[in-house]
């Protein structure tokens, strides 16, 4: 039998403007771990608790999420890594991967898209929306046109396509499902400018899609519920 896989991830924060926000990278790894019934537990952590031992000692750079398989001795760090261990150790079926050629390293490629292109610029782009001491119009210029950049990518790729490859549900498609979740706090006072499902119409109907999946749906509800908690008892 399977034994539990632990799912590191930090419990929401409070910055700038006493919000309390959560990221979304281990809840990318969560929506996997439920899409193949993989059993998991999720540790949550406190954010000054990532910077010293024991978790420093699982991931130096002090960053959710990581992973402890005991199936495996094996711990692991960076979203996307965990990702692709997942696939390559429980997709035993191919459920959300490919073993043929040229599929399977297209899948491989938007996840490295998401990873190296959305996540790092969407994070950035809510930094300076929502989060930077100041005000710098040029960064949030910059930013929000690199969302819109990115959107313009997928919904050109998306254009007479149900799934970025193939015929299905893969793990890459999945893997941009928190960050865009998120695009309308993320682009900040410029939110009103995106008209999602008319300027981005193949795009628009992939995302929701995906959104009607069971496992996102759970995944959402389950961080809706770790932020409602958190607000709870930052509040008594």
């Amino acid at each position: 039998m399977t034994q539990p896989i632990t799912l590191y991830n930090a419990k929401t924060k409070k910055i700038a403007d006493n919000k309390i926000i959560t990221g979304p990278n281990a809840w990318k790894v969560a929506i996997i771990l439920e899409e193949l019934k993989i059993p998991y537990t999720i540790e949550y952590l406190e954010i000054t608790d990532l910077k010293k031992p024991p978790f420093e000692s699982l991931d130096p750079n002090s960053r959710v999420p990581a992973i402890t398989d005991p199936n495996t001795s094996l711990t692991l760090w960076e979203s996307g890594a965990i990702m692709e261990y997942l696939i390559d150790t429980y997709d035993r079926f191919a459920l959300l991967s490919y073993t043929s050629f040229p599929e399977r390293y297209h899948v491989k490629q938007w996840l490295h898209f998401q990873m190296s292109g959305q996540g790092p610029c969407y994070g950035q782009a809510v930094w300076f929306a929502k989060y930077h001491s100041e005000k710098l119009d040029s960064a949030t210029e910059r930013y929000f046109d690199q969302i819109k950049r990115l959107l313009y990518a997928l919904d050109k790729h998306l254009n007479g396509k149900e799934w970025l490859v193939g015929d299905k549900c893969t793990y890459a498609d999945l893997a941009f499902i928190p960050w865009d979740k998120g695009i309308p706090r993320i682009s900040g006072d410029r939110a009103g400018e995106l008209e999602m499902e008319k300027d981005f119409p193949h795009f628009w109907k992939w995302h929701a899609k995906m959104m009607e999946r069971p496992s996102v749906k759970k995944i959402i509800k389950d961080k809706e519920d770790a932020l409602r908690k958190k607000e709870a008892a930052a509040s008594a």
